[in-house]
């Protein structure tokens, strides 16, 4: 493709040479010769300036200078996003139908234009919309149902009763609706399960990484709202409920029974303990760790997670301890040596 023919497609704008041969796209330390890259960020104007790419995406207000043929967008990430779908090479559509290999249960309903792939197993009772993708391995449990034009990546477990919406994805190895961590302890400490007989409830337009663990209910139901994006490696606990158009990212851990606004941002690696409320866009930074109920709109950071202003100022006066210490020992030794002049003089 021509870099011309790029640029248009992107409805970028640039000054230079529009027939140099573009065959790929690759981040910006590593992109070579016909590869397009880009930044959206200064920190990284030292890399555009040494950069081997034939051409480098950037902000129509970009300053800085590079080698590389410069193309204006309003939204760099946004304008890479599109380019790269350019040069992608899809894997084949997977064709309607049951693969032979797989069991389908004589009572499941599939949709028109259904895909199951091979060695899936669809249990009783299971209905699946039109146009959606079952890929190979994938496990749909006793009555559970999955919406239109959906796809569920390799070995994916659905358990019984789970619902998923319409248009969502799910990728592989992740499992919806297995037994919530739920257990009695009697006097003297033994731990008898406590049967988990709820459901998980998936809406529409939702994505799920890969080997993400949702719960099922203790009773009622563990439900995710419409829109809601979530990273690798998530662990969302027995009745939680998420709102809508949500983020969730890698490694992040929700306990029971929270209750999560809408358009709450989780950052990777955060928590939050059972039975709190988060209010409505909310922003958990990286690593925190809820405690408390969170308010709407509020960004919390640190162990245990506090307002990121009050949390800014305890560590600003944690980084003054030392001083202090020297300082107390500089007056301590100050009331020493007083202490022995008084002495002296009451002498």
């Amino acid at each position: 493709m021509k870099l011309l023919e790029l640029v248009q497609k992107i409805n970028g704008s640039f000054d230079g040479d529009g027939s140099i041969e573009i065959h790929g796209v690759a981040g910006i330390r590593e992109a070579g010769p016909g590869e397009v890259s880009f930044v959206a960020n200064l920190r990284y104007a030292a890399d555009a300036a040494a950069t081997k790419a034939s051409a480098v995406i950037v902000s129509e207000d970009w300053y800085t200078e590079s080698p590389a043929q410069l193309i204006r967008v309003k939204n760099p990430d946004a304008a890479f996003a599109e380019a790269a779908v350019l040069f992608y090479t899809p894997p084949p559509e997977a064709g309607a139908g049951v693969h032979p290999s797989s069991v389908v249960a004589p009572d499941a309903k599939l949709g028109q234009g259904v895909s199951i792939g091979p060695q899936c197993v669809i249990e009783s009772g299971a209905v699946i919309g039109e146009g959606t993708v079952i890929s190979a391995q994938c496990y749909v449990g006793f009555r559970s149902e999955i919406g239109a034009h959906s796809f569920l990546y390799p070995q994916v477990s659905l358990r019984e009763f789970t619902k998923i919406g319409n248009r969502t994805v799910i990728h592989n190895g992740t499992v919806i609706g297995s037994d919530g961590f739920g257990y009695s302890v009697d006097g003297d400490g033994v731990r008898t399960k406590i049967p988990q007989i709820g459901t998980v409830e998936i809406g529409n337009d939702v994505e799920i990484g890969a080997n993400v663990t949702v719960d099922r209910a203790r009773f009622g139901k563990t439900k995710i709202g419409n829109g809601v994006k979530i990273d690798n490696l998530v662990q969302i606990a027995h009745n939680v409920i998420i709102g809508d158009h949500c983020v969730i990212i890698a490694q992040v851990a929700i306990a029971g029974s929270v209750h999560v606004g809408n358009k709450v941002i989780f950052a990777g690696q955060s928590g939050v303990a059972g039975h709190l409320c988060v209010g409505d866009g909310a922003v958990i930074g990286a690593k925190a760790a809820v405690t408390k109920d969170v308010p709407a709109g509020a960004y919390m950071i640190g162990v245990p997670a506090l307002p990121a202003q009050k949390f800014k100022k305890t560590q600003a006066g944690i980084m003054l301890i030392p001083k202090l210490k020297e300082r107390l020992a500089a007056l301590a030794e100050r009331v020493s040596k007083l202490e022995k002049q008084a002495d002296k003089i009451a002498e």
